[in-house]
């Protein structure tokens, strides 16, 4: 991977990599779809056109990737937990890596020891993960931060997970969910974080997320529209991000797209570290984008997103609200950290940055190569409920 310059723009909610296009890595595996072609409820969830947003964000065409029923589940998490968990019974049982089918999985299960699968999340990798261990016959186990609503606890309980609430914030309860899991010989950690000694599992749900790219290149070309001009992530520990950066970095096609990272503004870990030129820890706040309260980015992701993301803005609570009445009144069902993907493009692309004039949008879209002609896709990671 090559190494990229920084350019940081002075205004506080606002970083942008004027040569993360030019930054190159490794693309994904090539078979991750086909392993999700084979399971259960396959098939690519809906890019939604929005004339609309379009309109508004002043662009030719704009398209939401609706990620509200992935396989089952409100969120895109299955991706990379599902492909993980395969990969992990693959090695454990000698199998070739390539693309199993449940039945196939099953039997992993059956002819290795007992297991253990155990994760800490905020909500949305608790409930794939325990979702694919209910499928698979694996036990599992999810340690929540207290902050997570119990709603979201009983939702998980019910496929069948234990469920434990800390009283502690994300961070914190991702490392109690790894010391629980390094004392049983049992336990495999399914963490969508890494950090020094754990990176293969992270990694190979990092290549889960690749099938929702996959699938956006193809609806494009299907819609009659172009490659992206912008693709909007939410950031979170940056997993998401990570995947999108090897996917349009990995080929010359897809360097022509810009990369735009969302994160609260109460919990801005990766743009914090990127205007700072090294990862950081910070502490966060409250946010209704649960999922997205994150205060340390993951190792695995950093390099791409330093190399490879061209911008990272931080939204508000009531502007993330708003996308979500908004979306909804479109027809797409998004929660908080889904429509903050509508809420940055509003941010990046039509508004002023207050206390910076040299940073207003029409200075943000000649950054970003977004003209008139340009096509938007934001990401909608979960469901409104």
């Amino acid at each position: 991977m090559s190494p990229a310059p920084r350019t940081v723009d002075s205004a506080p909610s606002w970083y942008v990599n004027a040569t993360a296009r030019d930054w190159t890595c490794e693309p994904p595996p090539a078979d991750v779809p086909l392993f999700h072609a084979g399971l259960p409820a396959p098939g690519p969830t809906p890019l939604v056109e929005l004339p609309v947003v379009a309109a508004e964000l002043g662009v030719r065409r704009a398209f939401v990737k609706d990620e509200s029923t992935r396989l089952g589940l409100p969120a895109f998490k299955a991706l990379g937990v599902s492909y993980a968990v395969h990969r992990v019974l693959a090695e454990r049982a000698g199998a070739p890596p390539g693309p199993a089918t449940v039945e196939e999985m099953r039997a992993h299960v059956a002819a290795l020891p007992p297991l253990e699968l155990i994760a800490a999340s905020d909500g949305n990798h608790g409930h794939a993960l325990a979702r694919t261990g209910r499928l698979l016959g694996v036990p599992v186990r999810i340690f929540l931060p207290e902050a997570v609503g119990a709603r979201t606890a009983a939702t998980i309980a019910a496929e069948g997970a234990r469920v434990e609430v800390r009283a502690a914030d994300y961070d914190r309860t991702v490392r109690y969910a790894a010391g629980v899991a390094s004392a049983r010989d049992s336990a495999v950690l399914v963490q969508d974080t890494a950090w020094e000694g754990y990176e293969q599992i992270p990694r190979w749900i990092v290549d889960g997320y690749s099938t929702l790219f996959h699938e956006i290149d193809a609806q494009l070309r299907a819609a009659g529209a172009p490659a992206p001009s912008l693709v909007a992530v939410p950031m979170g520990v940056g997993s998401l991000a990570q995947a999108a950066v090897a996917h349009y970095r990995g080929t010359a096609a897809g360097r022509r797209t810009a990369l735009l990272g969302v994160e609260p503004d109460t919990a801005a870990c990766v743009r914090a570290g990127l205007a700072a030129g090294r990862p950081l820890s910070i502490a966060t706040g409250r946010t209704i984008m649960a999922g997205l309260n994150c205060g340390t980015p993951s190792p695995l992701a950093w390099p791409y997103l330093r190399g490879g993301l061209d911008a990272c803005v931080t939204v508000t609570d009531p502007a993330s609200a708003r996308a979500v009445t908004d979306l909804g009144r479109l027809g797409v069902s998004s929660g908080p950290c889904g429509a903050a993907c509508l809420a940055a493009a509003r941010a990046t692309l039509t508004t002023a940055t207050p206390g910076d004039g040299r940073a207003d949008h029409h200075h943000r879209r000649r950054l970003l190569g977004v003209d008139a002609d340009a096509t938007v896709v934001l990401l909608s990671t979960e469901s409104a409920s």
